[in-house]
């Protein structure tokens, strides 16, 4: 492309998005949820530093990305030893870039179709996070109860549900009083993953510590869960994602055990049901999982079974 046709093609790029009010970056990340944008964008951002493009994402000139363009950032965080997770990652989220193009009439089907024929990496993923043992969730427990402000016991009673149901944080923090069912543990998730509704059930031992937060909280409509301020009054409105996200991390440290996040409750769940006798795809469902093999990612029996034998071995 000589100068004369790269000035033009932008010019039309540059209408074109005036036209249709909004961008190619913009259009990819509203489809997504809310919680997977920011790494989403994160990984986009380190695709076009590859490309020396150092602007905004949004005012990146994204219908001149071609195929070798692609196969470049792919060879190139090869080259810096990036996961095949990762890499896959940033190729898809650059292909939902370039099908936004497509869509928007910024690109025609034979450049997508070459853009789309850019392969994955091939490679074995390792199980990340961890499963939770009966001793850490214990502990755990013990460390939001010897806060004995508002704050711990609402802090057990989000981890005790997550730990009971699987769910993610952001369902945790969208779940409303309307939406669990005190009598008989029924919890409807209504903001699952993708817009999908599901129902999963609270078991007895977690009802009670749920009781106890919600025998502080009271009966007024809104978020199940809510900040607590420092003065120990509850803020009747949703709490935050990240917010969970920080609890679970806090209270982990405090209970010292190794470092937990959000999700490790939900491998937890998973691997519990799994050591339990529970068929993989019930387990699926549990989980709100569209596809089984995600399902088999959060299986952590084997690694508990190998971390249980060398406890053996060092006790020899």
């Amino acid at each position: 492309m000589t100068e004369d046709q790269l000035q033009k093609h932008l010019q039309h790029y540059f209408k074109i998005i005036k036209e249709q009010q909004t961008d190619p970056v913009t259009l990819y990340l509203q489809g997504l949820v809310p919680t997977g944008r920011r790494s989403v964008k994160s990984l986009l951002k380190t695709a076009s530093a590859i490309l020396d493009f150092e602007g905004e994402l949004e005012v990146m000139p994204w219908s001149i990305i071609e195929y070798q363009h692609l196969a470049s950032i792919r060879n190139t965080l090869q080259e810096q030893q990036k996961s095949a997770n990762t890499i896959n990652l940033t190729l898809s989220a650059l292909k939902g870039v370039m099908k936004a193009c497509f869509n928007l009439k910024l690109i025609s089907a034979d450049q997508l179709l070459l853009l789309n024929d850019i392969k994955r990496v091939r490679g074995k993923r390792l199980p990340s996070g961890r499963s939770l043992s009966k001793q850490d969730i214990k502990k755990i427990y013990r460390a939001c109860e010897k806060d004995k402000t508002t704050a711990g016991k609402r802090d057990q009673a989000i981890i005790a549900t997550m730990l009971a149901s699987g769910i993610r944080r952001s369902e945790a923090a969208n779940i409303t009083l309307d939406d669990y069912n005190t009598r008989n543990g029924q919890l409807n998730i209504q903001a699952g993953k993708g817009n999908k509704q599901r129902t999963a059930y609270i078991n007895t031992e977690s009802r009670q510590i749920i009781r106890k937060w919600l025998n502080v909280r009271g009966t007024e409509a809104g978020a199940l869960f809510n900040p607590v301020t420092k003065s120990n009054s509850i803020q009747y409105r949703k709490i935050s994602s990240q917010s969970i996200y920080g609890i679970i991390r806090q209270r982990a440290e405090q209970a010292k055990i190794e470092p937990c996040r959000p999700h490790d409750l939900r491998r937890t769940f998973v691997t519990h049901l799994l050591e339990a006798g529970i068929d993989i795809n019930t387990a699926r469902q549990l989980a709100g999982h569209s596809d089984i093999q995600t399902t088999a990612r959060y299986d952590l029996r084997d690694e508990r079974q190998q971390k249980k034998a060398l406890r053996k071995l060092q006790s020899l």
